[in-house]
Order: C-alpha cells, then structure tokens, then sequence
C-alpha cells in the first residue's frame, strides 16, 4: 500500500466512526506540535526553499496527522498480519471498535475423543460378487428348477432348455465328426500310394491338410456343444449313439444365493438372455450418503458400524464426484453381515467413526464458524484485531461445531459480533 492509499484508509476509518489507539493518550501531543518552533526546522526549509515563504503551521499540521494516522493504520495491519499463518486472513480492530461491535470471544474446547457422523446409507452387493447365468441358446424355457431367494452350489442345474439351435449344433457336430472320418481314411489311401509310388507326394500333403483341418472343425464343433450347457457324457453319448438330444439343462456356474429370476417357464428367450442372478452374501457393502460439507471429513479406512444391526466395517472408497440434485456423494463401506442379520436393499443409519487427523479437534459455538468463498472459518483473538483462519468441519449440532484447525488451548474465537467480523473478512479479502 502507498502512502497516498494509507491517507485514503485513514480517512475511511476516520469517516466510519473509527478512532484508532494511537490518535489518543500519549500520542495526543503530535497532533499540536507547532512545526515552526524550532528555528533549525525554519532555516532548513529556506534551505531547500530559497526564494519562497514557509507555508502556514495549520497546512504542516494537517498533513503531519494524516501521516501520523496512516502511519499507525499501517502499523497495526502489519502487527495482525506477523500474527496470520498460511491461508490466514489479518482483520486490523482496536478494542475501542471490537466493543462498538458487540464482538465477544470464549476459548475453544480440545475434543479427546473421535467424532461419529450418523448418515443415511443402503446396503448393496459387491458388483465382483454377482453372476449371471445365462441362456446358452434360444428356445423355449421347459422349466425353473430353482426360487428367488433359494440358495444353489455350484454344478447344480437350475433350468431346462429346448432349443433348435442346439439340435442344429449336434448335427454339424455329427457331420465334422463323418468328414474328420472321411479325412482321416483318405488320408492313410494316399500313404499307401506314395510308399508304393503310385501317387506323387503333394497329393500326399494335401490329404494331410485336408485331414487336419476336419480335425480342427470337429474340435470346434466339440466346443461349442460344451458351451451350450452339453456336458462332456452327453457330448460322447450324442459321439457314439448319433442321437440328438432336443433341451439342454443348464447349470450354475458358481454357488451362492438366487437374488433374482428373470424369467419363468414358457418364455421364449435369445441367446446369452440372462436367467438367473446368482450372489455371494458375504461380505457387503454399505453406500453412505455424505453431504458435500462433510466430505473432508471422511477417508478411507475410517470405522463404520450399523447400530441396529450389529455389523461393522471400514470405509474402502470415497467418490469423486458431486450428484447434483442431493449436493451429496456416495462413500462405499465393506461391512460383514453379523450371522445374515444384515440383507442387501436394507436402508438404514451408518455411524462414521472418524479418525482423529494431524491438526487436533476442538468444540467451539456454532455461531463461531462462517461460510466464506465455499471454505468454512473462525476468528482469532489476535493482539491488534482478528485472524480469520479456514477450519475443517467435522459435525454440527445446534449450539456446538466439531472442527478440526491449527488453534491452541489459549486461543479465544469470536462467538458474538460475527457479522461484523465477516464484512471486514469480505473487504479484507477482496483487497
């Protein structure tokens, strides 16, 4: 700030009612001095003035207050600002005006113990843990061999299956297995020919190119019945007995819990159409919904537990990203089921055990923190005004705020006053 715009600040001061310490009690005599009473001060003027009269005593006064007083402004600016750590704000008040504001201060409480957040959350099953079974052909569904809510093993067949398109896989199977036949008796003619030299070798290399490739269209032809739910019996039983089979049964591929069926018997279905939702109930998740003012608060690894429920867990992630509508994000939570006491779908409260973080946690009147460009803040007691100082918000209530700053057992913040002390915060901050 230059000179001229500390004059402009005192006289900002002077106009608003303000009068700061140093206008009263000893510094009172600079303001009546009389610049020409010493005839050195006089001498020195004509010096550098030759030619030219002394100005009156009334313009050297004005203008030795008008320092005097940025002078003293500018003091007490830079003594608040040596108080401000990093991302601290300096608010330069005397007491004559923290009075005239109504501005009250109290000491923060240190919290010893670890702050829970009760929220809203819904249990959910782990994507990784859900499989679906699925049509290997379309057809017609014979039957549903197994309910909603039933638990299966693994292997265990679950539906029944008829389908033209695997009556047709059996019989390109049946076909490659007659050509791969065909091949292979062709192939051992031309071997007899050319060890009696009675054929040249290339019709030797391309029976054996004919042969291989037979060979390879009945092992397509075999896996593709594997997929469409024949086991490898069925498959040496269609091989030996050419009888073609007209359904299929089809097989869970995992165990675990059906937690939907999606479809019944009669319907008509395509190809890898889902049947079945097959899940592991154990572990579960839990999707906590966080308020966006409470986000820095949470991390991963915190402690969560279900109160009603008995189960408990920890946090593993964190979104990232902010729904627009609920101002909210979703924090995921592993949680054991506690003996299936807890079921997927269940909405219910979620207490987050917050850790305690580098900076300690202290209670402070809920009127004590503010708002400001979207950062939450409390003010100071500082030796020539206030510091404002950016806190992290943990929990609310309606009389006290759980925040955790950089404050000390003896530090007092502002309680009452607040508005005054957010205007110069505003002003503050915008210059």
């Amino acid at each position: 700030m230059n000179l001229i715009e500390e004059f402009n600040g005192a006289g900002f001061a002077l106009r608003n009612g303000r009068r700061p310490s140093y206008l009263t009690g000893n510094d009172a005599p600079l303001w009546r001095i009389n610049p020409w009473s010493s005839s050195m001060h006089l001498s020195r003027w004509r010096a550098a003035h030759p030619g030219s009269a002394p100005p009156k005593s009334g313009a050297l006064m004005a203008t030795a207050r008008l320092v005097t007083l940025a002078l003293g402004l500018s003091a007490a600016a830079h003594s608040v600002a040596a108080q401000a750590g990093e991302g601290d704000i300096a608010i330069a008040l005397d007491e004559r005006e923290v009075r005239f504001a109504g501005i009250t201060t109290t000491k923060p409480d240190r919290e010893q113990l670890d702050v829970e957040l009760s929220l809203p959350g819904t249990v959910a099953i782990p994507p990784q843990q859900l499989r679906i079974v699925a049509a290997p052909a379309s057809g017609l569904i014979e039957s549903m061999l197994i309910a909603s809510d039933e638990a299966v093993k693994g292997g265990e067949p679950v539906a029944h299956l008829r389908s033209m398109e695997i009556v047709e896989a059996q019989r390109q199977f049946l076909a490659s297995l007659s050509d791969e036949a065909l091949a292979a008796d062709r192939l051992r003619r031309i071997q007899m020919l050319v060890e009696a030299r009675a054929t040249p070798e290339r019709e030797l290399r391309a029976a054996e190119t004919a042969a291989t490739n037979a060979k390879a269209h009945l092992d397509e032809r075999r896996q593709i019945l594997a997929l469409m739910e024949l086991s490898p019996t069925e498959i040496e039983n269609l091989q030996s007995s050419r009888k073609i089979l007209p359904s299929v049964t089809v097989h869970a591929p995992v165990g675990g819990m059906v937690v939907k069926r999606h479809v019944s018997p009669g319907a008509r279905v395509d190809a890898a159409a889902p049947l079945y939702t097959i899940a592991k109930l154990e572990p579960l998740w839990v999707s906590i919904q966080v308020p966006a003012s409470r986000l820095p608060a949470i991390s991963v690894g915190d402690a969560v537990d279900l109160p009603a429920y008995g189960a408990k867990g920890r946090i593993i992630r964190v979104a990232r990203t902010i729904d627009a509508q609920t101002q909210s994000a979703s924090a995921i939570a592993e949680i054991d089921t506690n003996g299936a006491a807890v079921r997927p779908g269940l909405a219910t409260t979620v207490t987050v055990r917050l850790n305690q973080g580098p900076d300690p946690q202290w209670s402070v009147p809920a009127a004590s923190v503010v708002r400001h460009r979207d950062r939450s803040w409390v003010f100071v007691k500082a030796r020539e005004g206030f510091i404002a100082r950016p806190v992290q918000v943990i929990a609310e209530s309606p009389s006290r705020t759980s925040i955790r700053a950089d404050l000390a057992a003896d530090d007092e913040v502002a309680d009452r006053g607040i508005i005054s002390l957010l205007a110069e915060l505003a002003l503050a901050d915008k210059n």
